[in-house]
């Protein structure tokens, strides 16, 4: 997941009043502003009135507290968008300025803010107590699992190891290796692809959940500290995350899957939902879709490592706000995506009273879904080829949704519904289809 600093000035408030356009800079740094933008674009109108009302119409947010709007220019671009804002970055840089692109009422627009962003260097000692302490919190979690299994053929042993639990923790390494593999691969795809592209981001910070989380972690976040550039920017850095954590989370999940034994389901106890990848999974290794007569696959550290890595998948891909599925939707609908919101928070409730685990999801979406930073370059449109892996991304977010985390045995030993049936996962793709093709359309 990709945490921002900011959102677009339609989501939050412009943190000191917008200054009015300096009288003095006309004769200087205006002129010079207009000299480099004439070398890349056809000036046609210079709006030169309310400030404040243009930034707001175009999203336009001031990333510096220091910074201003000086000038905005009217017209066509000369060339292509992209070298277009590349030559006048690196421009408009040496007047501590930076170029915003829009487009409004069929013209295109290039706003000049006042106040470039120079983020400074930051310790990585959190980062590494983080990493250590979500480390030991998965670690302790596998090592309960390990002695849960042991406890299914020999409890005595079981209770003699769990006396001297700090001593067994070896026994837990395969889930917290397993698990810590994937979401570092997760947050690491984040944070390369956003270095390729120039721009600053934190190492992953982890979250330790030793006793509220059924994961032994809330999973992992990085911190962008400078805006997209661009959609692209926008798209990459927003999908590399989870493609590279379902590269590591898919094998894990099927070697996993092979090395468990299968047995009766125990009433009482707890079965872990199906998603497509996750039920395909079981299908291939066990040559049928289980659960089914009464029988159902023990999932060993790895499966659930891999299990883990695929609802995480797809938590992250929900398509809202500053989750990672919401940035690959804005960048292939601009600022349609916003209208994805009450829908998917829709859903969200739905699902509540399926499974109580959406509650505390249902809030947060509620509350930040509706977040946005827009590139600062919003006329350079997504290549063909990402457009497909954007595709690609929404279908592995239906692909790895589990509608029902966990669903407890009932006395009789069958599993509640919607738990042994597609009809969930069958009005979910079928939503979100209906819903992306609206959106397209308008």
């Amino acid at each position: 997941m990709i945490n921002e600093t900011a959102s677009s000035a339609d989501d939050r408030p412009i943190l000191r009043p917008v200054m009015p356009f300096e009288p003095t800079t006309e004769s200087s740094v205006r002129s010079e502003l207009r000299r480099m933008v004439m070398e890349v674009f056809t000036i046609e109108r210079e709006p030169t009135g309310e400030p404040d009302l243009l930034m707001q119409r175009d999203g336009i947010l001031l990333f510096n507290p220091d910074g201003a709007l000086t000038a905005t220019f009217e017209g066509r671009l000369l060339i292509d968008s992209e070298e277009a804002y590349r030559q006048l970055d690196t421009a408009f840089a040496t007047l501590d300025h930076m170029p915003y692109f829009r487009e409004h009422d069929g013209r295109q627009v290039i706003h000049a803010v006042r106040g470039r962003i120079h983020p400074k260097p930051r310790s990585w000692h959190w980062n590494a107590f983080l990493f250590v302490a979500t480390f030991l919190s998965v670690l302790l979690l596998g090592t309960e699992m390990a002695l849960s299994e042991i406890a299914a053929t020999n409890r005595p042993l079981a209770e003699q190891l769990l006396a001297n639990i700090s001593g067994e923790l070896w026994r837990g390494l395969p889930y917290a290796l397993s698990l810590m593999l994937i979401l570092g691969a997760h947050e690491l795809g984040h944070y390369f692809a956003a270095r390729y592209h120039k721009i600053a981001v934190t190492l992953p910070y982890f979250i330790p959940a030793p006793f509220f989380s059924f994961l032994g972690t809330f999973g992992a976040v990085i911190q962008q500290r400078e805006p997209f550039r661009n959609r692209k920017s926008m798209f990459d850095i927003g999908a590399a995350g989870p493609l590279v954590g379902l590269v590591f989370a898919i094998p894990i999940v099927i070697i996993g899957l092979a090395t468990s034994p299968t047995g009766p389901i125990t009433p009482g106890g707890w079965v872990e939902g199906n998603s497509f990848i996750y039920a395909l999974s079981k299908t291939l290794v066990f040559g049928k879709f289980l659960p089914s007569d009464g029988i159902d696959v023990y999932m060993n550290q790895l499966t659930q490592a891999g299990w883990a890595g695929l609802l995480v998948t797809s938590l992250n891909l929900v398509p809202l706000g500053q989750l990672d599925g919401g940035h690959i939707l804005y960048s292939l609908l601009g600022e349609k995506a916003r209208r994805l919101y009450l829908p998917i928070v829709g859903l969200m409730v739905v699902l509540v009273f399926i499974s109580q685990f959406w509650l505390l999801w249902a809030l947060l979406l509620f509350l930040l879904g509706r977040i946005y930073v827009p590139p600062l370059d919003m006329i350079t449109p997504l290549d063909s080829r990402r457009r497909m892996l954007g595709l690609l991304a929404l279908a592995l977010f239906v692909l790895t949704f589990v509608p029902v985390p966990l669903s407890q045995v009932v006395s009789d030993g069958s599993i509640p519904l919607p738990q042994n049936t597609s009809t969930v996962w069958l009005q979910m793709t079928v939503g979100v289809m209906v819903v992306y093709g609206w959106l397209r359309r308008r």
